[in-house]
């Protein structure tokens, strides 16, 4: 079984959060921030020890990653957006840009409709 450790300190540094966000991972002299990479790296640097985190299917595999990159690169792209315009500048009294609330709605909508498809063939997206 593999130790993690968790302390205050070198996970406040700008070394190992370069963005100033959780998480951060650090195994031997390897430093990383961002959670899919430290999935992917734990998956497979520990993939003898305990539960496999995904699947030796490669086809599988690849249809996982297509949507997890279908996450980053569209929906959170249009839902940042829109939590920003929405959420975040009416709690500072920020004017909205009705503009970009249009576009990413529709933008989100026409992604959405790609997932309602997605889901309609299969139990999870990935």
């Amino acid at each position: 079984m593999a130790t993690i450790k968790v302390q205050g300190s070198p996970y406040s540094t700008a070394t190992m959060r370069p963005f100033g966000l959780v998480p951060a991972f650090e195994d031997g002299d390897l430093k990383l921030f961002e959670s899919r990479a430290i999935t992917q790296y734990i998956n497979h640097e520990y993939a003898d020890k305990g539960t496999k985190l995904t699947i030796n299917d490669s086809k599988k595999l690849a249809i996982m990653r297509m949507w997890s990159e279908v996450e980053s690169l569209h929906f959170d792209q249009a839902a940042s957006k829109l939590v920003w315009e929405l959420g975040i500048k009416p709690l500072f009294g920020a004017p909205l840009d009705p503009k970009i609330v249009e576009e990413n709605e529709n933008k989100l909508d026409s992604i959405l409709n790609v997932y309602e498809k997605r889901l309609s063939e299969s139990k999870y997206l990935g």
